[in-house]
């Protein structure tokens, strides 16, 4: 039964099982997951997937873990010294934790001595570095008396602001059960369980204890996972406490959900990811406490987040002003942040959501998600990453190879080798197919064993089949989740629709024989005694959607997204001879797919007929015809920098043709700091307002308190007498702000830089004109010099000289 038990929670959840406690008895998840071990993949998509984790993904994290110093914070944390540097993030001994997490979900599909015992010598030095009572965090422990800027002079002082002491502890026990799991071994679980301890016994509101609060969610699921493996209350009691004070304690605002009594809670507001760590943390204890105050509280804001909040890629969170959601209807497509640990998140919390309603529209958005805006945050091969994930793009977007944040490939490490754990669940003699793809599983109903095959090529088309391998059963249900795409429902609300006069449909046959059954909660339900042998054959028709979002989506207006099945598309430039950013759609199109095996890992193009828009140098318009291109979302930007979107215009308002040629378009731009977005100061695209982050712009970051340029080469010599810059200044979270000052110079006949007598000032109003007018010069080339401030670089939206 703890086998069992130790399973289930890999999967992130608690089982519907009585334990011996301190208290009362234990009140799991309705419905019960099925661990990741028990269901192989043969399936080639996710096939390709896991492949990647396990070849390139963790091997990369844990080098980049050694080349990064992260190890290193433990080793000097094990020698406490006042010359230990403290650096980076005090949150970075979480992507060791998170790494390991990965690692050992691996570990349990493909046994590999070496990666066990490389475990095993990281974990020697993270225990060196725990203090005797338990408390285990660098960013302080290395340096007591100078700790990490964000940690405070004492231990949990900034807990609820930046020092992220109680964020660790959540990413350290859910790396130490999966160890745990994997492995047999108590090493790092002791670890984990030590700094628990620690943590219980100073945070309360008993006599002595603080009243503190997570700045970052996580430990809230941890901590119930935890109480699940040792059968300790106090672990249980802990999480609950966490949530209980939130909106009582002196930080009481919405970037991390404090802003009232988590109970009272109906919006989902505030940095992404923290909210969603902390819904889902709230189901975990609400499961396992029967609080229903908890539940009603997550059912009204998932549907704040289903019906205002969710982007069709399944993406959650707005902006990057604090990595955050947005108002309702606050969906930008270029600006979008949708950071992929956030996806993640929204998986968590909509599986939970199943497991406490039995709904398959969680699974709808579960499967959006999954297909489109978490797997877009890694590439294909496993070794790049993007942050956020936005759904537009001039191609100032690429995947990195990691990030000094390295919150999101840490995250990718440890929830991809876990995916084959969301297919089914279970419920008394109900089986629930929740998810399509090739796989085997055994599963466990009412103590018996019942094996299955699942054979398809979903996504790229509709067909599975479903066989029964073994059953020693007998009678019991099968519950086949029916997609929302195919009931004709893109998100299980009103946010999103489709455009087109198509309708999906479905059928289902048993060894042949077509079956009807109506439809409970999403799912068709299939009662029989099966035997070895019984095929269950799945047809679900996989055609060519046109989407339209609801009108109060300002971005989207006179836009259309296109999806077949489960993919959301995009056009991407380097399938089309055109910008994909001046297109414009046919509101009737007619669509042609076409298999690619040989492209971005094996996928299917959709084609149709559009056109483009542009200007030229008189100023008039041209229109051409075009055969537009898409591929899925997900694996965009693997072939280069370019112009990418979701969302395209069928609506000529919305369409925004190539600019009229400019001499600045025509120039060759040079800099002191050459980076992907040099090209867009020129492109004629200037900011609606000083926040605007709909459009690229070009910055001299990591640069501080340094003089940088930017020059034109004009194609000839040419009489100028003004430059307009509009600057770019993401504070306060942001590294660019304007600059400390600028100056204008153009190259004289003899090829040297002289200044221009402007005569009006060198303004620095952030996202506006700053226009400045000198006599005139003829010049074949100007150049715009600026000094940086001490702390911080700049950015420019867009420079024009006439």
């Amino acid at each position: 039964m703890k086998k069992l038990i130790i399973s289930v929670l890999l999967l992130l959840l608690a089982e519907n099982v009585m334990f011996s406690r301190e208290k009362s008895t234990v009140h799991g998840y309705p419905i019960t997951p099925v661990p990741f071990t028990a269901v192989e993949l043969t399936d080639s998509f996710w096939g390709q997937r896991l492949e990647a984790s396990r070849k390139v993904t963790v091997p990369l994290a844990f080098s980049k873990c050694e080349e990064t110093g992260r190890y290193r914070n433990f080793e000097m944390a094990a020698h406490p010294n006042d010359s230990n540097e403290v650096t980076g993030y005090p949150f970075d001994d979480t992507d060791v934790y998170k790494t390991i997490e990965g690692a050992s979900y691996l570990l349990q599909t493909y046994p590999d001595s070496q990666l066990k015992e490389y475990i095993d010598s990281v974990l020697v030095i993270v225990a060196k570095a725990q203090e005797t009572d338990g408390y285990l965090y660098t960013a302080r422990t290395m340096n007591p008396r100078h700790p990490h800027r964000w940690a405070g002079s004492r231990r949990w002082e900034k807990v609820e602001e930046l020092s992220h002491e109680f964020y660790n502890l959540g990413h350290m026990v859910e790396g130490a059960i999966a160890h745990f799991q994997a492995t047999g071994q108590r090493n790092f679980l002791d670890i984990a369980i030590r700094y628990a301890d620690c943590v219980c016994r100073e945070i309360g509101d008993k006599p002595g204890q603080q009243v503190r609060v997570p700045g970052h969610q996580i430990a809230e699921m941890a901590l119930a996972k935890l109480y699940l493996v040792t059968g300790q209350q106090k672990y249980l009691d802990q999480a609950k406490f966490f949530l209980d004070k939130r909106g009582y304690t002196t930080r009481r605002d919405a970037y991390c959900q404090a802003h009232k009594p988590v109970i009272e809670q109906d919006e989902a507001v505030g940095h992404a990811v923290r909210a969603a760590y902390m819904y889902a943390g709230m189901a975990d204890v609400a499961a396992l406490t029967g609080d229903t105050a908890y539940i009603h509280a997550i059912d009204r804001i998932w549907e704040n987040i289903a019906s205002k909040k969710l982007y069709i890629t399944g993406g959650i969170g707005a902006t990057s002003d604090g990595e955050a959601f947005g108002d309702n209807y606050e969906l930008p497509n270029m600006a979008a942040y949708c950071e992929t640990c956030a996806a993640i998140g929204n998986v968590y919390v909509n599986y939970r959501l199943f497991l406490l309603h039995g709904d398959a529209k969680y699974y709808d958005v579960l499967e959006r998600t999954l297909y489109n805006g978490l797997i877009s945050g890694v590439s294909l091969d496993g070794g790049n990453f993007f942050y956020p994930n936005p759904l537009e793009s001039m191609g100032q977007h690429q995947r990195q190879p990691w990030f000094g944040c390295a919150c999101c490939p840490s995250n990718i490490c440890r929830f991809i080798p876990s995916v084959p754990g969301y297919v089914y669940a279970v419920k008394d003699k109900n089986i629930y197919v929740n998810l399509f793809m090739s796989n085997n599983a055994v599963l466990e109903i009412a103590g018996k064993k019942v094996s299955l095959s699942q054979t398809t090529s979903y996504p790229w088309n509709g067909n599975v089949k479903l066989k029964i391998t073994q059953n020693s059963v007998g009678a019991f249900t099968l519950k086949i989740r029916i997609p929302g795409w195919v009931r004709n429902e893109v998100v299980p609300s009103d946010l999103y629709a489709y455009a087109d006069e198509d309708s999906a449909s479905y059928s289902i046959k048993v060894n042949g024989q077509k079956v009807y059954a109506d439809l409970q909660n999403g799912y068709f339900s299939i009662q029989r005694k099966w035997k070895r042998g019984d095929c269950v054959d799945i047809n679900f028709d996989m055609n060519v959607r046109m989407v339209r979002a609801n009108e109060n989506v300002i971005a989207d207006c006179g836009r259309m997204a296109i999806e077949r099945g489960p993919i959301v598309y995009c056009a991407e430039w380097p399938d089309n001879d055109f910008n994909v950013l001046n297109v414009l759609l046919n509101p009737t199109a007619k669509f042609q797919v076409i298999k690619k095996k040989d492209l971005l890992c094996g996928i299917n193009q959709i084609q149709t007929q559009a056109q483009s828009l542009e200007y030229d140098k008189s100023g008039r318009l041209l229109v051409t015809d075009h055969t537009l291109t898409l591929i899925p979302y997900y694996a965009w930007a693997h072939r280069g920098a370019g112009e990418m979107a979701v969302w395209l215009p069928y609506n000529l308002k919305a369409v925004s043709p190539k600019a009229v040629p400019t001499l600045v378009s025509e120039s060759k731009i040079n800099a002191s700091h050459k980076i992907q977005t040099l090209s867009f100061i020129a492109d004629g695209v200037v900011p609606k307002n000083e926040n605007d982050r709909t459009i690229p712009y070009y910055h001299w970051a990591p640069k501080v308190g340094t003089t940088e340029w930017i020059s034109y080469e004009f194609p000839e010599k040419v009489q100028v007498s003004t430059s307009t810059v509009y600057w770019f200044d993401d504070a306060p979270w942001g590294s660019c702000r304007v600059p400390e000052s600028w100056k204008i110079y153009y190259k004289n006949d003899d090829g040297k830089w002289c200044p221009v007598t402007n005569q009006n000032a060198y303004t620095k109003y952030k996202g506006v004109a700053n226009t400045v007018s000198f006599e005139p010069v003829t010049t074949d080339a100007v150049k715009l010099e600026v000094v940086l401030p001490d702390k911080n670089s700049s950015g420019i939206y867009e420079w024009n000289v006439r």
